[in-house]
Parts: C-alpha cells; sequence; structure tokens
C-alpha cells in the first residue's frame, strides 16, 4: 500500500513539474507575430514619434534614427526627409491624430505596406543621478489589414559612472560625463534592442527561417552600466 502511494504522489508530482513547464514555455516568434508572416512586408513609412515625455525637442531628435534599424532587419524604408515633406502638405504631421485610423490610405499614397509609430513615453537626462532613460513604445501597422505586425515597448536606462578612488571626484565626474552624454545615443539603442525581436524582412537572409526563434517580452527594462 505504502509503495502505491509513494507511486501516486511521484505521478503528481510529475504532472506539477510538466505542467509547470508548459506554462513557461516561450513563444516563437510566428506565434507572436503572425500576422507579419502573412503579410510579410517590404516598405515601411515612418510617420513622426508622438511625444508625450516632457521634452520638447525629442520628436525631433528620435525621428531619423529609425531608419538604419530596420533597413539592416531587412525592410525598405521610406526616406524620411521625402515623408515629412509630404506629410506637412497634407497636413498629416500629428501622428496620434491617426493612431487609431485605418492606414489604407496611408498606403495608398507612400506605397508603403507598413506604417510605424512609435510613442516616446518618457525621455529624460538626470544629470544628479548620472543616469539618461527612455521609454519608447513601437507599433508597426499594415496598410493592407490595419492589424497590428509588431508591438514592443522598451525602457532603456544608462547609468553612468566613474571610479577614481575618490568619492567626491566620482561623484562629480559622473555628473560631468552624464551632463556631456548625448540622449540620442540612447535612444538609438532603445531601437537596437526593441527592433531586434522584429521578424527578419524580405532583404535580411534571415527573413523566413527565424518563425521559430523564441519572441521577447512584449515590454522590458533594460540598465546599461558605463563606467569611465
Amino acid at each position: 500500500m505504502r509503495i502505491k502511494q509513494n507511486n501516486i504522489l511521484v505521478a503528481i508530482i510529475a504532472t506539477i513539474l510538466l505542467s509547470g513547464c508548459t506554462s513557461l514555455k516561450v513563444p516563437t516568434k510566428l506565434e507572436t507575430y503572425p500576422q507579419l508572416y502573412t503579410e510579410r512586408p517590404l516598405s515601411v513609412l515612418l510617420l513622426p514619434p508622438i511625444n508625450r515625455s516632457t521634452k520638447v525637442e525629442a520628436k525631433e531628435l528620435f525621428y531619423s534614427s529609425l531608419t538604419v534599424p530596420l533597413t539592416q532587419k531587412g525592410y525598405y524604408v521610406m526616406p524620411p526627409l521625402l515623408t515629412m515633406e509630404i506629410l506637412r502638405e497634407e497636413s498629416a504631421y500629428d501622428s496620434e491624430m491617426y493612431l487609431n485610423e485605418s492606414m489604407k490610405r496611408a498606403g495608398q499614397l507612400f506605397g508603403a505596406d507598413a506604417v510605424l509609430f512609435t510613442i516616446i513615453h518618457s525621455w529624460n537626462k538626470t544629470t544628479i543621478a548620472s543616469q539618461i532613460n527612455v521609454e519608447i513604445e513601437y507599433i508597426l501597422k499594415s496598410t493592407k489589414s490595419d492589424e497590428i505586425l509588431f508591438n514592443r515597448i522598451g525602457n532603456i536606462t544608462l547609468s553612468i559612472s566613474m571610479d577614481s578612488g575618490n568619492t567626491v571626484i566620482n561623484i562629480l565626474g559622473s555628473m560631468l560625463a552624464t551632463a556631456l552624454t548625448k540622449e540620442i545615443g540612447v535612444g538609438r539603442t532603445c531601437n537596437i534592442y526593441t527592433l531586434s525581436d522584429i521578424p527578419a524582412g524580405i532583404y535580411n537572409p534571415l527573413h523566413g527561417s527565424d518563425s521559430f526563434n523564441e519572441a521577447m517580452p512584449r515590454k522590458f527594462r533594460k540598465v546599461i552600466e558605463k563606467s569611465y
């Protein structure tokens, strides 16, 4: 009887462990971004960032930094300067007005397969704390189906420190280094980390072969330590 009870206990524990393993399974990119694999967009239109931070100039600082990471992922990106000119002529510079609207008109106007919205939730440089922080959301919408193809939020903090052996010099040096560090560099870093999870486009050698790779969390936070 005791052996039978032990067998039942072992079976129960095994079931719990297997159940836990199943629940911890990380979804693949195909499971996370199915519509993107279905539609296979070639070209992407970058709309001006939606700035919800307290830093007024963040919008202009960040806009031009989006082209390179998307191009490296294998997508053709509509030229930002040309896009801005057309948007101004169409009185469509305020991207927030179109966030929940159909993108089919944008597809017809620019010949783009998808539109990338970016929302700057925070953009701060704190010299006293020797930190630069950005939190940016990326939303890629189809111009054919209006489906959201990709959506991630990246929170990147650059923490700067100095190790001179003197506490006062360390504090002052860290503050000075933070003040001289360009915030746009942190914005570019946020692009790299956040867009690294987007499935490879047609112009990337990995196109179609990354569908069973594990997808990263939709929202993430990363602290980067930089020492002098």
